[in-house]
């Protein structure tokens, strides 16, 4: 049995709001917080606190960083000074750090950092070689998309947003926090992206903003009834990094739940993320092909074999033929071939190419194949090996190898299907 976690993105993603879901589901906060001071990032500090968000009790996580000012007075208060000063400032996942400091007037120092800067600081930290490395691969992908929308070397790209301290915590603190959660398989559901503008340290852009839309690359996203911006950059990198699949909750028994919020409370949805961990239920695999076919009047039979040979070379999963009538009452043969989503196009030029063909049609359907392993199995001649196929964990199928029955067959002087007969028996003993 693995391990699997859910991210549940209907109020969209952010670094601060997975912080949160984790920490709610069981993550220590001191050892978060030990593991985040390695970083050495000056005066800031970090929060953890239940909040409610639309009724539902969430965690929020907050990063701090004083600003000069902040420090000022606060020196002034060590000389007698009391200034009136609120030193917790939650950070709503809908703004990006730019516009965060705006709105507070926070003038972070170094909140303007090169790649070589962040790496610099993610090495001096007490994060596993694993962590580290996965921290600093979220940075690479965020400056690649960064160099790309700015037309600009990666070298020379200052991260902003993502570049400043609360972010870069935000960032470290997800790859501790995944690695203490240990889940073998990341799922996420499609993200809600939300809609309207939203101002960053390069203007005023539209929802998801562009170095987000970059990140998600072909991840499914929609928009809701919410027109802020739900996923952030930082959001978008944990879901790009961590998920291998985007779905449905996947079949699980559910161990713990954790709710993150952000800072902004809406009065009909809940502003928060839910990670749902547990133990992966075996299933039957449902994966999603295509399928191209084509029917075929005019072609020389001996080719047909020629061509599915080619086409399973150039990725087809199945291939097959079947005999059809066609137009002006002419016998045909129908080709189908079952392909990965992204190999359509190798299986084309194989067709156009191999084939009479001058058209052809496709189409992407879901295909539901029963998890297997291949077991073997000591008979009396012999060896034997066995394709067994599980359903929700009990043996629907067992079916012993044609080739290694052929072979024994032969070297005993037998049927193929006594051998058959003697191997199943040996396999139900």
């Amino acid at each position: 049995m693995s391990r699997v976690a859910y991210f549940d993105c209907f109020s969209g993603i952010s670094g601060d709001m997975a912080i949160g879901a984790l920490l709610d589901a069981g993550l220590p906060f001191d050892d978060l917080r030990r593991a985040l001071g390695s970083l050495a990032l000056g005066d800031a500090h970090v929060h953890a606190k239940k909040v409610l968000r639309a009724g539902l009790s969430a965690t929020k996580f907050t990063v701090h960083s004083p600003s000069r000012a902040e420090l000022a007075s606060a020196g002034q208060a060590e000389h007698g000074h009391d200034p009136q000063h609120h030193h917790d400032h939650p950070h709503s996942h809908a703004e990006p750090a730019s516009a965060r400091q705006a709105q507070h007037g926070h003038d972070h120092q170094h909140g303007h950092r090169t790649l070589a800067e962040i790496y610099a600081l993610i090495d001096r930290s007490a994060l596993s070689p694993s962590a580290r490395d996965r921290a600093k691969g979220m940075f690479q992908r965020l400056a690649e998309a960064e160099a790309a929308i700015h037309q600009m070397p990666v070298e020379k790209v200052h991260l902003h947003e993502v570049g400043a301290i609360d972010s870069i915590i935000d960032i470290v603190g997800i790859a501790f926090a995944m690695e203490w959660l240990g889940a073998d398989r990341v799922v996420c559901s499609p993200l809600n992206v939300g809609g309207g503008m939203v101002q960053s340290a390069h203007g005023l852009f539209p929802v998801p903003a562009p170095a987000t839309v970059r990140i998600l690359g072909d991840a499914p996203v929609y928009s809701g009834a919410i027109q802020k911006e739900l996923v952030t950059p930082t959001g978008a990198l944990i879901a790009r990094t961590y998920a291998t699949t985007f779905g449905p909750l996947p079949s699980m028994s559910i161990e713990r739940v954790g709710y993150g919020a952000g800072d902004r409370d809406d009065p009909t949805t809940p502003n928060v993320l839910r990670i749902i961990v547990g133990e992966a239920a075996e299933e039957s695999r449902t994966e999603r092909v295509t399928v191209v076919e084509c029917e075929i009047d005019d072609m020389n039979p001996q080719i047909f074999g020629v061509a599915m040979e080619k086409l399973y070379a150039a990725g087809a999963l199945e291939v097959f033929y079947v005999p059809v009538q066609m137009k002006k009452n002419r016998p045909g043969t129908l080709l189908t071939v079952i392909a990965p989503p992204g190999g359509r196009g190798a299986i084309a030029d194989v067709i156009f190419r191999e084939t009479t063909t001058i058209g052809l049609r496709y189409y992407d359907v879901d295909r539901e194949c029963l998890a297997r392993e291949i077991v073997e199995v000591a008979t009396p001649l012999g060896t034997v090996r066995f394709k067994v196929s599980r359903r929700d964990g009990q043996v629907v199928n067992a079916t012993p190898e044609f080739d290694d029955c052929a072979k024994l067959a032969a070297t005993n002087n037998l049927s193929v299907k006594d051998v058959q007969r003697i191997a199943i028996k040996a396999y139900t003993q």
